[in-house]
């Protein structure tokens, strides 16, 4: 629906409209909230859409979405029983003086269309409660149909309709972990019959029925991924000769139609999620994990940024991106890739050699690459936590990943090829992140001031960031204020134009080396692949509607990061059940405004609300107790006992 919404604030064509959006575009014609000019569907001028927020109770404002005015205020009277974060559609009242205000005129989506509930017991009497809140939700179980099911069992809900969708499973057993965490979102694995039908059609890549596209299966071009990757997006190979570096990136574009089928899931999804135990793949794996992954002696279809370097300046002289077959000749881990350059591990055939010989003279070239780039970015040193899940789905180790120089080098290729591609269009979708705003700088200040940090405002933002990680190393607080630095910035987002990336500190930047698990970069191939034919006609079509896609990407790719961070808690949750009245180790990361920590013993990364703590501070090490686990809610809750230094 907020898709749909968007469109509307800036024109949708007649011939966009889905079968499923036309009896909801008709049913606002009819009620005037849009109009119909030359077959292009727009808001009357007297609505607009958005979502509400709440300032205090009776009163709102409306959040315009899909256009750069101000927020409209809505008063007591005008709220229609809408909650906070609904999406509505408001009339605004004209003529009225001072704050632009609006009343609702219809609720169009509740802010939470589906949730999870789960079955308590409360003064002997059983109740439907959600799981978050612990309040009754509007759907309802007849007495009957409660008795018939037990305590702790979880349901899905859909609250657009008030109804139960099914039942997950029960509170108590680990498996139903990951359902709820996908139930939230509506997330699925399974796809439906069409798409798996399509994406079993497609025949072996046969180089013969592709005379035009470039062939480089002579280049020894390899892949370097986790150990337990299935999905290679992306090959490099660097020609030490012409000082060319090659990125391959898996053409998914060749297979995955604009608005088909597949193309429809893989919008509706916009990201893979990964799982400690598993991933959730956007595309079917026949596709993610099989004809479109850039698997090692097989031919594979590829998207190809070339790029010239100066190898004076680490200057791209020249680019060029074009439709390629490639060969892979191995695919590599990251730690085999270390153990080469720690001189541990030997070519073993013909094809290592080859590629073992232009990785090390690549790999100082990277080196360079990162040290230009860490001049005008930023390099933080936020710990990856690593989770393992044994064969229950109950918690069985942690660790920290740590970056090492062959994940440097893949990164500062990716990050090339990104760049490049970002300048090759000027409306497309852009990676873009924001400068801090002054109040989450004022509010890092503070912190750092309290672990004795001082500041000195330097004349640009880097600058002073830069003091600030200088002064953290000196105090062996490197990866902790580099934390604090990560919470000050603002989100990265997609969006149609280019406002440049902060964080990076590029002028111009997008994803382009991820399409198997990332929706932008399909969008972006399909553009340079419009451009490279100079079609413009096609770079309209993939460009339709890119406003409110933009938005839909970046919207998805928090709901996946969510249910990945959620899906962790509550494995961490289980393991403290197990752990009641146990002491670890732990460090308070945060003072404000309650006292938590994170665990820092055998098992790391566990959040801990501190219940009972007496002068600490921020960073200090200290000896909790655990006291009491809400397995629903995922919390841990704990003691401080001593201090590490006592």
């Amino acid at each position: 629906m907020k898709s749909l919404l968007i469109r509307l604030t800036h024109g949708l064509s007649e011939q966009d409209i889905t079968t499923k959006e036309l009896p909801v575009v008709n049913g606002f014609l009819a009620k005037k909230y849009i109009t119909k000019k030359s077959n292009i569907y727009k808001f009357n001028s007297k609505y607009r859409a958005g979502t509400l927020g709440l300032v205090q109770k009776g009163t709102a404002y409306l959040n315009v979405i899909g256009e750069n005015i101000r927020d409209l205020f809505i008063g007591e009277g005008d709220l229609d029983n809408a909650n906070e974060g609904d999406l509505i559609i408001a009339q605004r009242l004209l003529g009225k003086r001072g704050t632009p205000s609006a009343k609702i005129a219809e609720i169009v989506g509740r802010a939470l269309t589906y949730s999870v509930a789960y079955i308590i017991l409360k003064d002997s009497i059983k109740s439907l409660v959600d799981l978050k809140t612990d309040f009754p939700i509007g759907a309802e179980l007849s007495e009957k149909d409660l008795n018939s099911y037990e305590i702790g069992d979880v349901f899905k809900v859909n609250n657009q309709e008030n109804i139960i969708m099914e039942k997950l499973g029960n509170i108590k057993d680990p498996l139903v972990d990951e359902k709820i965490v996908l139930a939230k979102f509506n997330k699925h694995d399974e796809f439906e019959k069409e798409v798996l039908e399509i994406a079993s059609s497609f025949e072996k890549v046969n180089s013969n029925k592709y005379p035009k596209r470039t062939d480089l299966r002579d280049l020894a071009f390899c892949t370097i991924d986790p150990v337990t990757a299935k999905d290679y997006d992306d090959a490099i190979y660097w020609d030490e000769q012409n000082s060319s570096l090659y990125v391959a990136i898996a053409d998914v574009s060749e297979y995955v139609t604009a608005f088909g089928a597949i193309d429809n899931e893989a919008i509706y999804r916009s990201f893979s999620i990964y799982l400690p135990h598993r991933s959730i793949p956007m595309l079917p794996r026949q596709l993610s994990e099989t004809l479109c992954s850039l698997q090692p002696n097989v031919d594979r279809l590829a998207f190809v940024f070339e790029m010239k370097l100066d190898l004076s300046t680490l200057e791209v002289t020249k680019s060029k991106v074009y439709e390629a077959i490639i060969h892979s000749q191995r695919r590599f881990n990251y730690e085999e890739i270390d153990e080469f350059f720690d001189s541990k591990l030997k070519a073993k055939t013909k094809d290592e050699k080859n590629i073992f010989a232009w990785i090390s003279k690549l790999r100082p070239i990277t080196d360079k690459l990162k040290e230009k780039r860490l001049k005008i970015g930023y390099d933080f040193r936020s710990n990856e936590l690593e989770m393992y899940i044994d064969e229950n789905s109950n918690l069985d180790s942690t660790s920290y990943a740590q970056e090492t120089p062959s994940h440097s080098l893949i990164e500062d290729c990716m990050l090339l090829a990104n760049k490049e591609a970002a300048k090759q269009f000027e409306r497309g979708i852009f990676r873009i992140h924001e400068q801090p705003s002054q109040n989450k700088l004022q509010i890092l200040y503070q912190e750092l001031a309290g672990v004795g940090i001082s500041i000195d405002i330097k004349n640009s933002t880097k600058e002073t960031i830069t003091d600030i990680q200088t002064k953290a190393r000196e105090i062996n607080l490197e990866s902790e204020i580099d934390t604090l630095i990560i919470r000050s910035q603002m989100q990265a987002k997609y969006a149609p134009l280019n406002s440049g990336h902060f964080g990076l500190g590029f002028e111009e930047y997008t994803h382009f080396t991820s399409p198997i698990r990332r929706y932008s970069d399909l969008i972006v191939h399909r553009l340079l692949k419009a451009i490279n034919a100079n079609d413009t006609h096609e770079s309209s079509y993939v460009l339709r509607n890119i406003e409110s896609l933009s938005m839909t990407i970046s919207e998805k790719e928090r709901e996946a990061s969510t249910i990945e961070v959620d899906f962790m808690a509550r494995k961490f949750a289980r393991w403290a059940m197990y752990n009641i009245n146990k002491e670890f180790k732990a460090r308070i990361n945060a003072t404000t405004p309650e006292v938590r920590a994170e665990l820092n013993d055998e098992i790391k990364g566990a959040k801990i609300n501190i219940t009972s703590a007496h002068n600490v501070v921020l960073f200090e090490d200290v000896i909790i107790c655990i006291d009491k686990v809400d397995i629903a809610k995922a919390k841990i809750y704990a003691r401080v006992v001593q201090k590490d230094n006592d």
